[in-house]
């Protein structure tokens, strides 16, 4: 679980930064999906934008519960049609003696 203060730094510091993945017109496709989760892994934090069309069944809000649950994620924030995506690192495993 994170905390408040932690979420609330996460959309402080993203807040000016540009989305890296936009959602287009076929939705939350597969290979959306599996960018999303490369970048999660990579940066631990990834911003999408929701394009207009692809709106026109769902809204930006279950389009965001269904990626972070689909990527394994949790949702930090949705606001209008652009959502953050935090997951943590995997801890490294420790080396068998």
């Amino acid at each position: 679980m994170i905390s408040s203060k932690a979420k609330n730094r996460m959309k402080r510091d993203l807040s000016l930064e540009k989305p890296t993945i936009w959602v287009g017109k076929e939705g939350a496709s597969p290979q959306t999906m599996n960018e999303i989760s490369k970048q999660l892994d990579k940066r631990k934090i990834v911003k999408v934008q929701i394009l207009k069309s692809a709106l026109k069944d769902e809204s930006a809000k279950d389009i965001a519960s269904k990626t972070a649950q689909q990527t394994k994620s949790t949702l930090i924030d949705v606001r209008g049609h652009t959502f953050i995506l935090h997951k943590p690192r995997k801890k490294r495993s420790e080396k068998p003696l």
